[in-house]
C-alpha cells in the first residue's frame, strides 16, 4: 500500500514548473494569488500541514510557531536567507528549518555590478533625458559620470556572493578590498588580488565604491551607522544587494541629500517594500524593487532545491540544506 503523501502548503505563487512537480510528488496546497498571507492564513496553514514552504515576506516568529500543529515537522524556506524564521524556537519545538543557500549567487552579484554601473555612469539620468524633450544632443560635459576602472571597492561581506561580486569586478578593472569576520584562505584570496581590512572603518574611510554582500544578524544589524557612513569619502557610492537592516536608512538618506555621499544603488530597504519618501525623491539615488535574484533560472533553482529538502525529508533523511541554530 503506497504512504500517504505528505501536507505541504505554499504561501506564495512559485515558477509553474516548480508547482506542477510539487503536486506530483506531494499533498499540495497552492496560492491562487500572488499576495502575501495573513497570520491568521499562516497560523492554519502551520496547524494543518507537514511542510510550510514560506518565502522572506513571511515572518514566522515564536508566536506563530507558538500556534504550529503537532503535524508541522520541517519549514522548507525558498530563500537563502532565514533571518524570516526563528530557527531556533523552531528547532525547539520539533521543527526542521532548510533553506536554498548558493543558488543566487551569480545573479545577485550581476545585479550588484549593474547598480554601481548605473550610479556611477548616471545610466537612469541618461535614460530619462533622453526619453524626454530635454534633451539638445551630445555636449562635452554632459552627464558626466566615473570611470570604474581603477576604483577602489570595499566589499562587505565576502561570502559566495562577496567574492562573486570580487570576480566581476576585477574583471572592470577595480582595486578589490574586502571585510569579512574571517580572512579568506590565500588560495581564494590570490586569485582576487584581494586586500583584507580586519578594520571595517579604515576600510570604509579609503574606498570609493562599498558593496553590503553581508546577511543580516543581531552583529549586523546597522553594522554601517550614522558614525561609519561618515567615515566614507564625499565623493563614494553604497550599493546594497544583501538586507536593508545593514544600513542605518535614515542616516543614509540624510547624507545623500547633503551630497556627504555621492551616491547609492539600493535593492534591499530596512523596512522591506516600505521605501523612506525622502529616499525616492533623491536624484542621486537608485532604487530597485528587490530584484537581485530575479531570473527565472534562479527561481527555478531555488523551487528545485526546496522539493529536494522536502523529499529527503519524507525519505526519512536529513534535509541537505538544514538550517542549524548557532551556524547561521
Amino acid at each position: 500500500m503506497p504512504s500517504k503523501k505528505l501536507s505541504v502548503v505554499v504561501t506564495r505563487r512559485l515558477p509553474q514548473v516548480v508547482e506542477t512537480r510539487m503536486t506530483e510528488l506531494f499533498d499540495v496546497t497552492l496560492r491562487e494569488d500572488d499576495a502575501p498571507m495573513t497570520r491568521e492564513a499562516l497560523v492554519a496553514a502551520m496547524q494543518d500541514a507537514d511542510v510550510l514552504v514560506p518565502t522572506i515576506t513571511d515572518q514566522i516568529d515564536a508566536r506563530l510557531l507558538a500556534q504550529a500543529g503537532d503535524r508541522l515537522k520541517l519549514i522548507a524556506n525558498y530563500g537563502a536567507g532565514v533571518d524570516n524564521i526563528d530557527v531556533a524556537t523552531a528547532r525547539q519545538r520539533g521543527i526542521l528549518v532548510s533553506n536554498t543557500p548558493g543558488v543566487l549567487t551569480d545573479d545577485t552579484a550581476d545585479m550588484t555590478l549593474a547598480l554601481m554601473l548605473s550610479v556611477l555612469r548616471r545610466i537612469p539620468e541618461g535614460m530619462r533625458v533622453a526619453q524626454s524633450d530635454e534633451w539638445a544632443g551630445w555636449a562635452p560635459t554632459a552627464m558626466l559620470g566615473g570611470r570604474v576602472a581603477g576604483r577602489r571597492l570595499g566589499i562587505l561581506g565576502m561570502g559566495r556572493i562577496g567574492q562573486a561580486v570580487a570576480r566581476r569586478a576585477r574583471a572592470f578593472g577595480m582595486q578589490i578590498h574586502y571585510h569579512n569576520r574571517k580572512r579568506l584562505r590565500p588560495e581564494a584570496e590570490e586569485p582576487l588580488d584581494a586586500t583584507y581590512w580586519e578594520s571595517l572603518d579604515q576600510m570604509v574611510a579609503r574606498m570609493d565604491v562599498i558593496s553590503i554582500n553581508c546577511p543580516h544578524t543581531p552583529s549586523t544589524f546597522h553594522l554601517m551607522n550614522a558614525r561609519r557612513l561618515k567615515l566614507m569619502k564625499p565623493d563614494a557610492v553604497i550599493v546594497n544587494t544583501s538586507r536593508g537592516e545593514v544600513i542605518d536608512e535614515n542616516a543614509l538618506t540624510r547624507m545623500l541629500r547633503a551630497n556627504e555621499i555621492a551616491g547609492a544603488g539600493l535593492d534591499v530597504f530596512e523596512r522591506g517594500g516600505e521605501i523612506n519618501p525622502r529616499l525616492k525623491a533623491l536624484p542621486n539615488v537608485i532604487l530597485l524593487p528587490h530584484m537581485g535574484s530575479a531570473t527565472t533560472e534562479g527561481r527555478i533553482e531555488m523551487g528545485e532545491k526546496v522539493l529536494i529538502n522536502i523529499k529527503t525529508f519524507a525519505d526519512g533523511h536529513r534535509p541537505p540544506d538544514l538550517v542549524v541554530p548557532g551556524q547561521m
